[in-house]
This record gives C-alpha cells, structure tokens and sequence, in this order.
C-alpha cells in the first residue's frame, strides 16, 4: 500500500486562515498526512490545536525548533513541513527545518527582506531538500493552459501584460479593531516593507510571469498609503518593462470599494489575446486576431494533457482556491516521491518576488524612478 507523506505543520493555528487552507489542500489528493505541528507561540494554543487536529501530544511542539530536532530523530519523522506563519517568521523555521532535512512548502511571499530571501535560497541549496513556494494560482488548470498556449504560440510575439488584483477589506482601519489578519499584514515589523505589494502584488507578479514565459527588466512604481495612520501600502500602480520589448502594468489594491477577490490577467499579442479572472476560474478568454472570440473551459476536449492532469471532477463543477493549492501539494509529493513538477513554483520564484517588493519599495522611495530587476 503506498504511504501518504508524513507532514508537519508551523504556524496555523486556532484562528489562522491560510493554515487551514493548506491543511484542506494537503488532504484532497490524499498524498499527506498531518502528524506533527509547532503550531503557535502560546504553548496553550499550540496543543489545543494540536488536539483539535488529532495529532498526538507528543509531537505538539512548543517551538520550530525543537520540532526539527525531535522530528529529525525518530524513524517515523515528518519527511515535509508546511510553514504558514506570518512573513517575517519564514526565514527561520524554514532554514532549521532545511538544516534538518525536512522538505519544505512555504507561503508566500519567501521572506520579509530581500536579504533574507537570498540567504534561504543558499540554504535550499546547501541542504539537497525539495523547497515550494505556494503561489497557489499557478495551479488552475485554466492558468495552466494559458501558459502552454503563450509558450506554443498562440498569441504571436508578445506585446502587453496587464495583471490586476482589487480587494476591498482593508478599505478601512480594520487592524486597529484588532483584526488579527489586518493586524500583522500592515505591520513593517511582521509584513516586511510591502504591504498590498507583498501580501497579494506578489500573487499578481508571479501570475504575470508564470503566464507569460517572461520575466521584467525593470519596473516603475507607485504606492499609496489611503487609510489614515496606515504606515505600509494600501494600493499599487507599477509599470513593467521586459527585455523583449514587451511592457506591462500591474494594479494592487486592498482599498477598492466593491472588490473581493478579483485577480485579473490579460495578455495581448501580435495575433491575439487570452484573459483569465479569478472569480470565474473554469473559463479562459481567447481571442484570435480578426476571429470570434474563444472561451475555453476544463472540459478535457479543450485542455492540453498537463492542464487536464490537475482537473478532478467534471467539467461544469467549479474548481477553483482550494484546488489551486491541492495542485501544488500534489506537485510537491511528485517531487519527494522522485518525480518531476515542472510547473511547481520554487525557491527562485520566491526570490523574484521579495526583488519584486524591493524594487518597488525603492522606486517610490526615488520619487517613482525606474529600477532595475
């Protein structure tokens, strides 16, 4: 019988939101078992959560530390560890789990400060351990085969890269309420020196990337600070430029009344263009120049073999949040069982967007000068 990968788990605790998220996403291929944790800095939290869990009280871990030192020892030791604390307490867990020869799965972004970022891509690389970082997007079937459709082709050289990503609920000062979410997110101590860039541009810079085969060579940026009081962005305009002559725009906000989740990318080419938005993920948008419009679906007469791969029910049943981190799991499991995953984003996708979140930083600091990447 094949076994599921031993997983451990820090941060996610009672009251984590994006814990869970990985938790759901770990169990759905069922590839993974969750048997250890260090799940919060309050040892009472840690192992009710624990309990809560089912896992056992022995392997409730009052810190990372100890936890990758216990785990490391025992025969039966976790073989992967998700982190999911906020960003400045990546960098550590995430080295000593390294360091101890844990895989490891990560949220983003990888790290709070650019220096740390480029210290744990050396550690990824000195330990031999699989390391992913979970833009969680880049696992839509839909986006998936948008990529392989730019990469074949499809849309002739490139021109423009449009990627956007409104929300609305830090449109108030819902982190001086207490809102723990809030709270951490516009803290420079715990977010780092972005604020919307870093906790969902970064999603839109990967998405734009993944998407379209190409990385930009410089940037401009500014950012905007609209609630009161508020010390780290609330709202992102950022031009890119890319080494094939191709430009780009990005758009972040966590300001924009109305908007829940709406993560948006157009790509336009010299024969066509492709749009995919995230609140209605089954459907891609694909326009042929001087034809009709095509809308692709996940129905497995439309979706090229790795596209189709990662698609579990059938079409007309929406897949989507997720199902996006379930494909990254399972591309991780791929990778500890001896295969491949191409497609998983990694270590260096984690480093281009914290340099993404510098640059950005840096240009506004320089009255909104470009900077290079």
């Amino acid at each position: 019988m094949k076994q599921r990968i031993r997983l451990g788990m820090v941060g996610g605790g009672q009251g984590a939101f994006i814990g869970e998220v990985h938790r759901f996403a770990a169990r759905l291929d069922d590839r993974f078992e969750l048997v250890a944790g260090a799940l919060s800095a309050d040892a009472d939290r840690a192992q009710q959560s624990a309990r809560e869990l089912g896992i056992a009280d022995a392997r409730s871990y009052e810190s990372f530390e100890d936890m990758a030192r216990a785990e490391a020892a025992r025969d039966d030791g976790v073989q992967a560890v998700a982190i999911v604390t906020p960003n400045h307490l990546h960098f550590a867990p995430a080295k000593a789990m390294l360091e101890a020869g844990i895989h490891v799965i990560c949220d983003k972004p990888l790290t709070s400060s650019y220096a740390e970022a480029q210290a744990l891509a050396q550690v990824v690389e000195q330990s031999g351990a699989h390391f992913a970082v979970t833009y969680n997007y880049s696992g839509y079937p839909l986006v998936r085969e948008a990529r392989a459709m730019v990469a074949a082709g499809a849309l002739g050289a490139l021109r423009l890269v449009q990627v956007e990503y409104p929300q609305d609920w830090l449109a108030t000062a819902i982190e001086a309420e207490g809102q723990k979410q809030a709270a951490w997110r516009t803290d420079p101590a715990r977010a780092g020196a972005g604020g919307c860039i870093g906790d969902i541009g970064t999603h839109a810079f990967h998405l734009a990337g993944f998407v379209s085969g190409q990385q930009p060579e410089c940037l401009l940026a500014d950012l905007s600070s609209f609630v009161p009081g508020r010390v780290l962005d609330d709202n992102a305009h950022i031009l890119l430029r890319y080494a094939s002559g191709a430009r780009g725009s990005l758009w972040a906000s966590q300001v924009a009344a109305g908007e829940e989740n709406a993560l948006r990318l157009r790509l336009y080419g010299e024969t066509g263009s492709l749009e995919w938005f995230q609140e209605n993920p089954n459907k891609l948008l694909h326009r042929p120049l001087g034809q009709a419009m095509r809308t692709l679906t996940r129905a497995g007469a439309t979706l090229r073999d790795d596209s189709g791969a990662i698609t579990r029910i059938p079409a007309g049943h929406p897949e989507g949040f997720i199902e996006g981190f379930a494909a990254l799991y399972s591309d991780f499991a791929d990778l500890i069982e001896g295969g491949e995953a191409a497609l998983l984003p990694t270590v260096a996708d984690g480093l281009k967007g914290v340099r993404f979140v510098d640059a950005a930083v840096q240009s506004m600091a320089q009255g909104s000068a470009w900077v290079t990447l």
